[in-house]
């Protein structure tokens, strides 16, 4: 049995893994609720949690809290299966083995924002029992104090031949901001049904209130969403820099519908094989860069005549060879650009050649 023990006090033990994120003016805090006392017991029920802050770079104590987090919720303990069947032999209750998560979310005011990298707030929970009395503070985070943006305003996005086009309306930076501080435009996309988030490009932020950026790194027939925010950049000497995320723009959504054909085809020229040999006629010209090129389709007709594809299927490479030619003959050729979805650019200019 063994000598008796004291009650209780039933004091959480302070959480160990507070974690902050810092998204505009909001700061969101997070989490585990201790499962524990402090004398290592079980814990019944627990209260609320006192958000702590404090421009300090270590606190000491709550002082007066920004804020209270109501008890957790499913934060009482089940009992076990045997316990609840064997009314012989009594046990303590026993705790459920899900983690219980606690969050809060604290706005900081415009007078709390700083240009200055070195101005940061210092956070700190206090989980308290069913009585009000809390064992002490928890493990503390610091966030920056970086000024931020608000979000863009206007975001609307348009498919182009050369991508997805985004535009947007933004606010001018500070007049009074410092020169370690700069404001970027940080544009995410993700596919229809994903929720990874991808990077697809940043714009500094700067003079001119309306904001672009054309998104060329695309899959064509494929739904994208797309948001905008405004990021802080503070650096710091001898640090890496300070990277504060503004509020996000409303989402847009596109579907990258390919109605665009690949540029014409330019610098066409036709040479004839000459004398001693089987007659032909060779074509060369410059290659279009399309990343969704197929290949290319030749036409060819003489004077008076309406042109006519030669190939059956796209050619590869800027080169052809046409073999069917008469002598005594003049053609005119024209050569057009064809992607993987079947659109066909318009005909080059003509070249012109004729058989002896």
């Amino acid at each position: 049995m063994g000598p008796p023990q004291p009650p209780s006090l039933e004091l959480p033990k302070p959480p160990s893994d507070v974690r902050a994120v810092r998204k505009g003016e909001r700061v969101i805090l997070s989490w585990t609720a201790p499962s524990v006392t402090t004398d290592r017991q079980r814990i019944r029920n627990l209260g609320g949690t006192r958000i702590c802050r404090g421009l300090e770079a270590k606190l000491m104590q709550c002082g007066v809290p920004v804020g209270e987090a109501a008890a957790p919720k499913n934060s009482g303990l089940t009992q076990s299966k045997s316990s609840q069947s064997n009314l012989s032999r009594p046990s303590s209750p026993q705790p459920s083995k899900q983690k219980v998560a606690g969050s809060y979310t604290d706005s900081l005011s415009a007078q709390l924002e700083s240009d200055n990298p070195a101005d940061f707030v210092t956070y700190a929970v206090e989980v308290l029992n069913a009585d009000g009395r809390g064992a002490g503070l928890s493990n503390q985070v610091r966030v920056s104090l970086g000024r931020t943006l608000p979000a863009p305003r206007d975001f609307a996005a348009r498919v182009t031949g050369q991508g997805v086009v985004l535009t947007w309306t933004g606010d001018f930076p500070p007049a009074d901001s410092t020169k370690p501080v700069r404001w970027v435009y940080r544009v995410y996309r993700h596919p229809e049904g994903s929720s990874q988030q991808i990077v697809a490009g940043e714009v500094p932020a700067g003079s001119e209130r309306n904001g672009t950026f054309t998104d060329s790194n695309i899959e064509w027939e494929k739904t994208y969403e797309y948001h905008v925010e405004t990021v802080t950049v503070m650096s710091r000497e001898k640090e890496p820099e300070l990277q504060i995320e503004g509020d996000d723009s409303p989402e847009v959504k596109v579907f990258t519908n390919d109605v665009f054909p690949p540029a014409v085809p330019s610098g066409l020229q036709a040479v004839f094989s000459g004398p001693g040999q089987k007659t032909f006629i060779d074509l060369v010209w410059a290659p279009v860069t399309d990343v969704d090129l197929d290949g290319y389709n030749v036409y060819r007709h003489e004077e008076g005549t309406a042109a006519v594809k030669v190939n059956t299927e796209p050619v590869k490479t800027p080169a052809y060879r046409d073999a069917n030619v008469a002598s005594g003959k003049h053609y005119f050729y024209s050569v057009s650009a064809v992607d993987a979805r079947g659109n066909e650019s318009a005909r080059s200019e003509e070249a012109g050649e004729s058989v002896p």
